[in-house]
Parts: structure tokens; sequence; C-alpha cells
């Protein structure tokens, strides 16, 4: 599936609430289901900078894709966490490059999220663009 269509399938999932809690609500069930990060990636090494709550993102690459696993100590981070996962994960690390992530705007998330966790979404994307910016590099060097 295509960035493109994951996007498209949560705008429609979150088309489905008609209020903030709700979505909220949902975005804490998608937490649940957020790919967990292995014991051994919950390090310093893997902690991402700017987020309010703690935040561990780990990549892997196989295939010439790139695969993310991530925990957070804030149910409401796991969901943003997981839904970026879920956008980005299983693709190239150009798609990954090249992805605008308008699906944030479009289903109202970052306006509907305090500053500070607002900051801790832009450090995830920018930290996932980042790992995906060094496999295209390593890609390049073999």
């Amino acid at each position: 599936m295509t960035i493109a269509e994951k996007e498209s399938q949560i705008i429609s999932e979150f088309a489905l609430f008609e209020d903030w809690m709700d979505k909220y609500s949902y975005l804490i069930e998608i937490g649940k289901s957020l790919p967990m990060i292995d014991e051994q990636f919950k390090t310093d090494q893997f902690l991402i900078t700017g987020c309010q709550s703690k935040v561990w993102l780990h990549a892997s690459f196989r295939e010439g894709k790139v695969f993310f696993t991530a925990d957070s100590d804030a149910i409401i981070t796991k969901g943003v966490a997981n839904l970026l996962i879920r956008v980005l994960s299983d693709q190239t690390p150009e798609e990954i490059l090249t992805a605008n992530m308008n699906f944030i705007d479009l289903i109202g998330l970052k306006e509907h999220l305090s500053p500070t966790r607002s900051n801790g979404l832009i450090s995830m994307i920018k930290q996932m663009k980042l790992y995906a910016l060094a496999f295209k590099t390593k890609m390049k060097q073999t």
C-alpha cells in the first residue's frame, strides 16, 4: 500500500468521528496496537528529543524498505506514533523522504494537540525522515 493510500485510509477512519473527544479515544485505541519497540532499544540513543513525553523510535532496513517500531510513556503519544508508523513503515527511504504527511492537517491532528505534543509530532516525523535519509545514503554506498 502506498503512503497516499495509507493516508487516505486514516482520513476516512477519523471522518467517522464527529467530535474530538471521540477522535482522542480512537487515538488512544490506536496507541494500544503500536508496533512495540524491543526493550534493547528503549535507551537514550533512541529517545526522540523535542517530545514532552518519552518516545523511543527504532528503524530497521530490510529488502529496500524501512520498518519502524516505537514506544512512549504517554498513551496519546503512542497513538500519534502508531499513525506515523502506519503511514511510513514498509516504505522505501525515497518514499518516506518525499512524503508530505498532509493527512495530519486533514484530520485536524496538529490543531488539536497541545503545543508540546505538536512539537513532539514534528520531532517524530523529522526523526523518521532522518532514518530514511541514513538508509538511503547507506544504500548508495554499497
